[in-house]
């Protein structure tokens, strides 16, 4: 499959275009100019646009896009917006022009809330509005909300959906497995699932 990964330089991003790539698949980084992407793999293609200001045509050819990106936690609630709200669901609106078959949004534990209170407040909000666009957007979709990342490697087991502990931690490495199984298989079709690492 050709799946165009947002985020891919990250921390999470890169694992996931570690785990497309030794399954077979065409990953696609979608990557700034500035982008250090020298920790993907050589085979990797690199389509160039800024998450805050997307040119049309940016998710042609693409079976499966993936949205794995974040303004980071150093930066204000502007970025937060641009990136995480209005740059998710610009990409959204152009997978869907390009008649992409799924669409895969790595989002938070406490996303499904509208009016989320606390330190995380505007960035939940954000990525509520980015998860409730996905899901408005008619296109085939998987959102996956995992509770707090470690840098952890793959642990035995996940734990997905009610039964998550929202206290609990998730390793990326999981997250990334999990994102790449709903990118290439279908099983989380249609669904918004919290996630943690067991």
């Amino acid at each position: 499959m050709n799946i165009l990964i947002a985020g891919a330089t990250g921390q999470t991003g890169t694992r996931l275009v570690k785990d497309l790539v030794d399954q077979g698949h065409t990953a696609t980084a979608l990557v700034r100019e500035s982008s250090d992407t020298s920790d993907l793999p050589e085979v990797v293609e690199l389509r160039h646009g800024d998450l805050t200001d997307l040119k049309p045509g940016v998710c042609d050819g693409m079976d499966v896009v993936v949205f794995a990106a974040g303004s980071g936690g150093s930066t204000g609630p502007d970025m937060t917006d641009k990136v995480d709200r209005d740059g998710a669901k610009r990409l959204v609106d152009l997978a869907a022009e390009a008649g992409v078959s799924r669409f895969v949004m790595l989002s938070s534990v406490g996303a499904d809330q509208s009016n989320p209170e606390g330190d995380l407040a505007h960035y939940l909000k954000a990525k509520h509005e980015a998860d409730e666009h996905l899901k408005a957007s008619g296109l085939t979709y998987a959102i996956l909300r995992p509770v707090a990342l470690t840098n952890d490697g793959r642990s035995e087991a996940v734990v997905l959906g009610e039964e998550v502990d929202k206290t609990a931690k998730a390793a990326r490495a999981d997250v990334a497995y999990l994102l790449a199984e709903a990118a290439t298989t279908g099983h989380l079709d249609g669904r918004a699932l919290n996630m943690q690492s067991a």
